[in-house]
């Protein structure tokens, strides 16, 4: 088995976020190595308010361990128009499947919501991890200056009627 690829070892509980967990997802969002070095300026100052959190489809991937938990990673799903608009796994949590759950609960989510499809407007780093998942290219969104400086690729989730 790859190191990539090892099993997720404790059960893994996915649940609505609520107003408190709002600190730890920004802690998760500014914490994450994937943007570091030329990408840090597009999670600088970022923050995941409470209020988000109460306007989208927000839901933690919680980890048990000796304390009753940790939000191993999150996703928001937005529905009008539907997009992913955030999906982050904790840097010492990768490699799990944790993502590749979070996005089938997001589908799942997005099915019951009446969703037939769901965009990303993917970071760099983490584009191979979409198509590994499933989701199709469909364009590039353009550079944001100054928020973003680079293109960055779009897909779009298909999600298939039960």
């Amino acid at each position: 088995m790859s190191p990539r690829v090892s099993p997720i070892s404790r059960p893994i509980t996915i649940r609505r976020a609520v107003a408190r967990d709002a600190k730890r997802l920004t802690r998760l969002v500014r914490g994450s190595s994937a943007y570091e070095g030329k990408y840090a300026s597009a999670v600088a100052g970022y923050r995941v308010g409470p209020d988000y959190i109460e306007a989208h489809r927000v839901f933690v991937a919680v980890g048990a361990d000796e304390h009753g938990g940790r939000v191993l990673g999150f996703y928001s799903l937005v529905l009008a128009p539907p997009e992913l608009d955030l999906l982050f796994v904790a840097d010492e949590a990768q490699g799990r499947g944790i993502g590749r759950l979070l996005v089938a609960h997001m589908q799942s989510e997005a099915r019951a919501a009446g969703l037939d499809r769901v965009k990303v407007v993917s970071h760099l780093p983490a584009e191979g991890f979409y198509r590994r998942v499933g989701a199709v290219r469909i364009g590039t969104v353009l550079a944001n200056p100054p928020a973003v400086l680079w293109d960055r690729p779009e897909y779009e989730f298909r999600v298939p009627s039960e």
